[in-house]
């Protein structure tokens, strides 16, 4: 599934040159505005994502897992259907070294083997990586 802010970061941008000179409370309220509308659509898409699969566990990772709204919406979110939610600790959302070495560490676990080969651009959906291939690849190809 294909997920872009585009539209709603070229809105912001709008409505702070429409407000400018801009105070500190305009730059609090367009941030929470933002972050209001960008966590509403995660937790649509996820909705929808883990509806559509069946799945019943939910991991969220990297960067944005750091953000509390976020983090709290998704719990909601998956207690409300009884879903699985895993979320690593903050210390290990928002470095990428720190996510790699983690999941490093955790992979050298006795018993435990990756059982395939990493890849640094990993789609979320393998068939869907192959019907998309060539569109909206940018500069250096596409993502998948």
């Amino acid at each position: 599934c294909d997920l872009s802010f585009s539209g709603l970061k070229t809105a912001v941008r709008q409505a702070a040159e429409a407000a400018t000179p801009l105070s500190d409370q305009d730059r609090f309220d367009l941030a929470a505005s933002f972050q209001a509308a960008a966590v509403a659509h995660l937790v649509r898409r996820t909705e929808a994502a883990m509806t559509l699969s069946g799945a019943g566990k939910l991991v969220a990772s990297g960067g944005v897992a750091a953000n509390g709204r976020l983090r709290a919406e998704l719990e909601a979110l998956a207690d409300g259907h009884g879903w699985q939610l895993t979320v690593p600790s903050l210390r290990y959302c928002t470095d990428n070294a720190a996510m790699i070495a983690l999941a490093g560490a955790l992979s050298e676990a006795p018993g435990d083997a990756l059982g395939f080969a990493p890849r640094p651009r990993w789609p979320l959906d393998e068939d869907a990586a192959r019907v998309g291939a060539g569109v909206g690849g940018g500069k250096k190809g596409p993502k998948a």
